[in-house]
C-alpha cells in the first residue's frame, strides 16, 4: 500500500548529504557519516548522522543518533527542529521543497476538479497574509500596545486576521482565533512564509492555548524584515524583542529571525558593513549568537552582540520604559550608529 510519509522518508534518506549540508551546515561529511554537535546545529562531534547504507533496516541511511543526550531519529526529526515546523502536513511540505518535489497525487485517486492549495506552503502562507488587514486599530495593535510597543501598525511586515485557525496537538478540530500575522521574507524580498501569533480575545496578551505561536513556510535562511536594512542591521529572535528595539531607537532596521536556530541560519544580505545581533539572555540565545558571528565574521562584516538587562528587550522596554532602554543600547552600540539612537 502506498504511504506518501515513508517515501518522501525513503527520498530523504537517499538524499541524506543534501539534507544534512542543508539543516546542519554546521556539520562536516567525515566518511559514511554527517558529524555535529548537536539537533541545534552547534559544532561538534556528538551527532552523527549516517550517510550510507541500506534503505531500512539496522544501519540504515538517514538515521541519526546524538550520544551525547541519547536521541535517535531519522531526517524528516532534524527538518522539525531545525525549521520549528510542527504540524506534519506543513513538515511533509517543507520536505517535498527541499527534494524539487511537487505536490504528490497519490495513484487511484480521482483528483478534485478544483483541488484544495496544500497548506504549509509560501503560496499558502501568502493567502493567509493577502486575506489580513494591517495592524492599525486593531486587536493586535491592542496587543502590541500591551507589550509597550507603539509602532507595530507602521510595519508592512505585520498585518491582523479575526479568524486565524488554530489546533492544538492532539485535538481534531480547528477554532478561529485572533492573530498577528508577519510575514517571512527572503533576501530578494520574495514571500516565503508567515509566522502566527494566536491573541487573546481582548488583545492584552497571547491566546490560552497549548500552542501560541506557529510558523508555516520556508523559514530556513529567512527572516520578517520589519524595516529595510541599510548598511548596518539588527538581526534577533522574537517579534516582540525586535519591535522594542525599534520602539527605543526608531533608526536602527530590524528583522526577526523567529528562534534561536533559525537566528543562526539567516542569511546575511549583500552590502552589510556592520551586525548587531540581538540576544535573548539564555543558552541558546548565546550559542546562536556565536555562529551568526562566525559567519559574519568569515564575510568581513563587523559584529557586535547586543545583550538585554532582563530576559529579552521587551522585557527590559516594559520593566524601565522606552528611554532606559534607549540608554542601555547606547553602552552597547558602535560610536559611528549612535545617531540613530535618537528616534
Amino acid at each position: 500500500m502506498y504511504s506518501e510519509t515513508e517515501d518522501v522518508i525513503r527520498a530523504l534518506a537517499e538524499n541524506a548529504e543534501s539534507v544534512c549540508r542543508a539543516y546542519l551546515p554546521a556539520g562536516r561529511r567525515e566518511g559514511s557519516y554527517w558529524i555535529v554537535g548537536d539537533l541545534q546545529n552547534n559544532p561538534g562531534r556528538s551527532l552523527f548522522v549516517r550517510l550510507t547504507g541500506p534503505t531500512s533496516g539496522p544501519g540504515a541511511r538517514g538515521k541519526w543518533q546524538d550520544a551525547a543526550v541519547g536521541l535517535h531519529g531519522d531526517l524528516l526529526d532534524i527538518i522539525r527542529e531545525r525549521t520549528g515546523i510542527s504540524r506534519f502536513p506543513d513538515l511533509l511540505a517543507e520536505a517535498r521543497a527541499h527534494l524539487g518535489r511537487p505536490q504528490p497525487v497519490l495513484p487511484n485517486t480521482p483528483v478534485p476538479k478544483k483541488a484544495k492549495a496544500p497548506g504549509g506552503t509560501p503560496a499558502a502562507a501568502a493567502r493567509l497574509f493577502a486575506a489580513s488587514v494591517p495592524v492599525a486599530g486593531t486587536l493586535a495593535d491592542t496587543y502590541l500596545r500591551a507589550r509597550g510597543i507603539t509602532q507595530g501598525g507602521r510595519m508592512s511586515a505585520l498585518r491582523f486576521h479575526p479568524n486565524c485557525w488554530h489546533r492544538d496537538e492532539g485535538q481534531t478540530r480547528s477554532i478561529p482565533r485572533p492573530a498577528l500575522i508577519a510575514a517571512v521574507t527572503d533576501g530578494a524580498g520574495a514571500f516565503q512564509g508567515v509566522h502566527r501569533t494566536w491573541l487573546a480575545l481582548d488583545g492584552q496578551g497571547k491566546a490560552d492555548v497549548e500552542t501560541q505561536r506557529r510558523a508555516m513556510g520556508h523559514l530556513l535562511g529567512n527572516a520578517v524584515r520589519l524595516t529595510p536594512h541599510e548598511d548596518i542591521l539588527v538581526v534577533g529572535e522574537g517579534i516582540e524583542t525586535m519591535l522594542s528595539l525599534s520602539e527605543a531607537a526608531s533608526g536602527l532596521p530590524v528583522w526577526a529571525a523567529l528562534s534561536s536556530g533559525h537566528l543562526g541560519a539567516v542569511q546575511l544580505p549583500e552590502g552589510l558593513q556592520r551586525l548587531y545581533i540581538a540576544i535573548d539572555r539564555d543558552q541558546a540565545g548565546q550559542r546562536a549568537a556565536e555562529r551568526l558571528s562566525a559567519r559574519a565574521l568569515v564575510a568581513g562584516i563587523a559584529v557586535r552582540v547586543l545583550e538585554p538587562r532582563l530576559g529579552d528587550f521587551n522585557d527590559d522596554l516594559r520593566a524601565y520604559g522606552k528611554e532606559a532602554l534607549r540608554q542601555h543600547l547606547a553602552g552597547q552600540i558602535g560610536p559611528e550608529d549612535r545617531h540613530r539612537l535618537s528616534g
